[in-house]
């Protein structure tokens, strides 16, 4: 089948036989042009299937109107959850969204950086790969003043708009749940703690444990690489061979907490009498397990909302040279079976 070639200016102008910077004018209802000759080359440039090329548009003059979105992993329900926020307040001011997924590789993240800056993105959106340590790959966009916004897994030192939750605050709030509920010896699964997202969660942890005159184990803090199913089965099974095992866990995120009811049900131990349990982020699993996995609510849309509405709000603004602004999204303590026992 022969490939059609698509409709342009220069086709139209030769149609109406009107001058090309005419036809250019009219598309975007110019003031200098009337209102008959505008309706009359619309209605041409509908008849004859016409497309305006946004994007070669948006390279001439530097703004492509898309955002570009670099994220983890796509198949996490809090990423995807982000990723709904973004989109939808992205599309009602008219841009396009690009996203990409490092897999938490940092050589990925790198890649993709400069790939989307090779796009002109007009901004971009961030939550970082596990393993990236350096942010320079970031400079980039700070010397061309595109506005950048870190979610979530943030960087520690990178003067940039960060929207993030208080993970110190919802990591002591979810350690002082189980010390209410009765538990003496608490486990935590604790993520990479060269991502301050899981730092903070486990300093709220000690710190909870300190206040409550609790005993701070490190035998009972396992350092976790992905938080992954597997991971979260691995430690559990080791915290429950020890000849002392904890009678509460808290995880730094949902999927290992998962891991760690399976783990108890299949060892026989009752959950929330033998071992209480909670996680983080209230994936739709968390609510589907049994029992039901208390958890700290994570507000990814929110989060993905306000991050897309600080790129759109500099984009608009006259005043390009300030990027330095942290946004606090609130978090709660969501109780369920798990954790319950009082």
């Amino acid at each position: 089948m022969k490939e059609t070639k698509d409709v342009t200016i220069y086709d139209i102008a030769e149609r109406l036989n009107l001058a090309t910077s005419t036809i250019s004018r009219a598309l975007k209802d110019h003031h200098t042009i009337s209102a008959k000759t505008i309706k009359k080359v619309k209605k041409m440039a509908d008849e004859m299937g016409y497309r305006p090329n946004t994007l070669a548009a948006g390279l001439r003059g530097n703004k492509t109107k898309t955002i570009g979105v670099l994220i983890s992993r796509i198949n996490r329900p809090f990423i995807s959850s982000l990723i709904s926020g973004i989109e939808e307040t992205a599309q009602k001011a008219g841009y396009n969204v690009i996203i990409t997924q490092s897999h938490d590789s940092y050589t990925d993240e790198v890649d993709l950086a400069k790939a989307l800056y090779s796009s002109r993105v007009s901004g971009i959106i961030c939550s970082l790969a596990m393993e990236t340590r350096d942010t320079s790959h970031f400079q980039q966009f700070m010397d061309k003043n595109i506005p950048l916004v870190f979610v979530d897994r943030v960087p520690k030192e990178f003067n940039t708009y960060r929207v993030m939750i208080d993970n110190y605050s919802a990591g002591y709030k979810a350690t002082k749940h189980l010390i209410e509920q009765g538990c003496k010896r608490i486990a935590h699964f604790a993520g990479s703690q060269h991502r301050n997202t899981y730092s903070e969660r486990k300093r709220g942890y000690v710190d909870a444990l300190i206040e409550y005159n609790l005993p701070v184990d490190e035998d009972l803090i396992i350092n976790f690489t992905t938080m992954s199913y597997e991971e979260g089965e691995k430690a559990s099974n080791y915290l429950f061979d020890l000849a002392n095992p904890p009678d509460g866990i808290f995880s730094s995120n949902d999927t290992a907490a998962v891991s760690a009811i399976q783990c108890a049900k299949k060892r026989g131990l009752k959950i929330p009498q033998d071992v209480a349990i909670i996680g983080f982020n209230d994936d739709p699993i968390a609510s589907i397990i049994d029992p039901g996995l208390s958890t700290i609510t994570h507000p990814a849309v929110k989060m993905g909302q306000t991050s897309a509405k600080k790129i759109l709000s500099h984009l608009k603004s006259s005043k390009k040279d300030n990027l330095t602004e942290i946004t606090f999204l609130n978090t709660e303590v969501l109780v369920r079976e798990s954790s319950k026992r009082k």
